[in-house]
């Protein structure tokens, strides 16, 4: 299913992402008249597994996840987009697919580009392409993270490091979303989601509604995280941060 196309008088600006914003004015102009605005709504299902991507898509709010599906059906979420990424990057890595579907997670907009588009701006060598691979360098290093993570730490440390890199894609301290569909994303029992967050909420990290949970004491859920959090971040300020436009 693809996004819709959004035409309202007052979109979103596209420098909301981070990548477009890093762009010269030349660049930004040139492709400015190209970049389509497309609704992301929640349980939106961008790319299934194996698609011949046509798209890719610059998120100025909202989360992406990017999911892998197992033959019985259980899944896991490799990796996290928001405003500081882009969606589709085999397109321009030469794949032309990827083996993980991209769901929409927390409801927002994106800004797309052609396959055509893409491609032409990576063959000119300039500043997209530069800050397209080194946020892929990034993402590479998110989703060797997560398995890590997965791996090798507890559920409380895992839960905990999936609310800190949402809330730093929402800049909110409210993730809407059902302990059902945390435990899809992480691979785990929605009975162990229940336990976890009902632990942060007794020891008053956390408040719990229906469909939504609110973040209130968000340095001492940094307290309970493993190191994976902070691996993540700072890997992506150290390839993106720098790569910055100067105001």
């Amino acid at each position: 299913m693809s996004p819709t196309i959004i035409t309202d008088d007052l979109p979103p600006d596209p420098k909301q992402n981070l990548i477009i914003a890093a762009l010269s004015d030349a660049d930004y102009k040139r492709l400015l008249p190209d970049l389509k605005l497309v609704e992301l709504p929640l349980g939106l299902t961008i790319s299934e597994s194996g698609d011949h991507i046509k798209f890719v898509h610059f998120p100025v709010s909202g989360i992406v996840s990017m999911v892998y599906s197992l033959e019985d059906g259980s899944t896991s979420a490799t990796a996290l987009v928001g405003n500081e990424g882009i969606i589709g990057i085999s397109i321009f890595m030469g794949g032309e697919s990827l083996p993980t579907s991209t769901e929409v997670q927390s409801v927002g907009y994106a800004y797309r580009l052609s396959r055509k588009l893409i491609k032409q701006e990576f063959s000119l060598g300039g500043k997209l392409q530069h800050l397209a691979l080194l946020y892929t360098q990034g993402l590479l290093a998110q989703t060797s993270q997560v398995a890590v993570c997965n791996q090798h730490h507890n559920l409380e440390q895992q839960v905990c490091r999936w609310l800190l890199m949402t809330l730093d894609r929402l800049y909110d301290n409210k993730v809407v979303i059902t302990q059902a569909r945390i435990g899809q994303l992480l691979g785990i029992r929605r009975e162990s989601v229940t336990k976890v967050l009902g632990q942060l909420e007794s020891d008053k990290l956390i408040a719990r509604g229906r469909g939504r949970i609110t973040v209130l004491k968000r340095r001492e859920l940094e307290k309970r995280v493993c190191e994976c959090y902070a691996v993540v971040k700072d890997e992506y300020e150290r390839l993106l941060t720098g790569n910055r436009k100067s105001k």
